[in-house]
């Protein structure tokens, strides 16, 4: 099962590797990764080298660990909220990030370094206000983090459209609506360094506490009863997932509906059972992203967003699902 989990996104990303406007054949591609990593002496053109090595690679793997990233938080939201509505974003990270990217192509003239810093900073001040909000009463009760999610999910909202509308509109304005519109174009592995530690942090933090995951779904008064220090516990996971999710929106932008959807695939698979769940849930998200990332850039001349696809994906996906399960198993 563990080799199945890690062999599928594996796959898939090498496939992906294939895929594109410049063609290149089996052997083409080996050859060229043999010789990147200095397992093969040949005679490679530097455009082979380009397209594989610097364009396609770190666009896959990024994808895939964006994907990973936003499905298991999805996934430990759903869980710890008891709610199958509830995604990744819920407690206002990713318009935090949003007003954070805007707020650096104004200022920095959109260099990446600061788009980056800004969108994970404002990222994690969003989750720390929604959670302030939510422990008024020094506790941690659903609805108020829920309802400290929305009150600022729709500050930042409004900061955001603040900043489009005094943004140059030939320059920055284009860039901002790009940016929060997702997108993996400009992945590089530089990338890859900057966003693989906060992300990998949440998501190895998600999988150790998923047998308590468990425990907080059954809700706090049983939770309690069963020993768990249930603010401690909902922090840590708050804390895990808003890393996980930080981590991928600074360098892909928005992209909506994989936190959402993809537990719901996971859960038809293997149940509700966060043990397997959260495993599940992390290859099916990596595996997703990276095939939505090759239809976004082959499927036209120009480059789809990836929020796009996501959306006119996971929008139907998400009405067969409630058909077919008539919202039971919750």
């Amino acid at each position: 099962m563990i080799a199945l989990l890690v062999a599928g996104p594996v796959l898939i990303i090498l496939v992906s590797l294939f895929i594109g406007r410049y063609p290149l054949s089996v052997s083409e591609v080996f050859t060229t990764l043999g010789f990147r990593m200095g397992l093969v002496q040949a005679d490679i053109p530097a455009t082979h080298l380009n397209v594989v090595w610097d364009v396609r690679l770190p666009r896959a793997i990024l994808g895939a660990m964006v994907g990973a990233s936003l499905a298991v938080s999805g996934a430990s939201f759903q869980g710890m909220f008891r709610n199958p509505l509830v995604s990744a974003n819920i407690l206002g990270v990713t318009s935090g990030a949003g007003f954070g990217a805007a707020l650096a192509i104004i200022m920095f003239d959109g260099q990446t370094f600061f788009i980056y810093l800004f969108a994970f900073a404002f990222g994690l001040l969003a989750v720390i206000l929604s959670y302030l909000i939510g422990t008024t009463y020094k506790a941690t009760p659903t609805v108020m983090l829920v309802l400290g999610g929305v009150v600022v999910s729709s500050i930042f909202s409004a900061l955001i459209s603040l900043l489009k509308y005094i943004a140059d509109p030939f320059d920055q304005l284009p860039s901002i609506v790009f940016w929060l519109m997702g997108s993996l174009a400009s992945a590089r592995f530089t990338d890859i360094v900057i966003a693989a530690i906060p992300m990998l942090i949440g998501v190895i933090g998600l999988l150790l506490m998923r047998w308590r995951l468990n425990v907080l779904s059954l809700g706090d008064i049983e939770a309690r009863a069963l020993g768990l220090n249930v603010l401690i516990a909902k922090s840590l996971a708050i804390f895990f997932a808003t890393l996980a999710t930080a981590g991928a929106v600074c360098v892909s932008g928005v992209i909506g509906w994989v936190g959402l959807v993809i537990p719901h695939i996971g859960r038809m698979l293997v149940g509700n059972n966060n043990e397997a769940l959260i495993p599940v849930t992390i290859s099916l998200g990596a595996g997703y992203l990276v095939i939505v990332d090759n239809i976004a850039r082959t499927l036209t001349g120009s480059e789809i967003p990836l929020g796009i696809l996501t959306s006119l994906i996971g929008g139907p996906f998400f009405i067969y699902l409630i058909r077919r399960t008539k919202a039971r198993g919750w």
